[in-house]
């Protein structure tokens, strides 16, 4: 009876984690050489802070397909586009008004 409790946990734990990796444009993932993973380091080494929204879109520039991560750093965001084929930046630029 444990066992199946135990099997029913774990189960139940990978399904919750499995959305929680989820970004929008996901299905454009499979036209893309980098991946999610290596996207997420290029930006954070361009702009280091917190990744707080995340997606692969088709945008003009580069390839035509890019990753854009908002970067909270302090009280700042910043957008960085990362191409989805090559791993450039492309963008890295301050989202919004400048907090003075």
């Amino acid at each position: 009876m444990l066992k199946f409790i135990g099997t029913g946990l774990v189960c139940g734990l990978l399904i919750a984690s499995t959305g929680a990796h989820a970004f929008s444009g996901e299905e454009l993932a499979r036209d893309a050489r980098v991946g999610i993973a290596q996207a997420r380091s290029i930006a954070l080494k361009a702009h280091p802070g917190k990744i707080i929204d995340e997606e692969l879109e088709k945008e003009t520039g580069g390839s035509g397909l890019r990753y854009s991560f908002v970067i909270r750093t302090g009280q700042l965001k910043q957008e960085v586009g990362i191409d989805a084929q090559s791993g450039a930046v492309l963008e890295n630029k301050t989202e919004g008004p400048n907090p003075d």
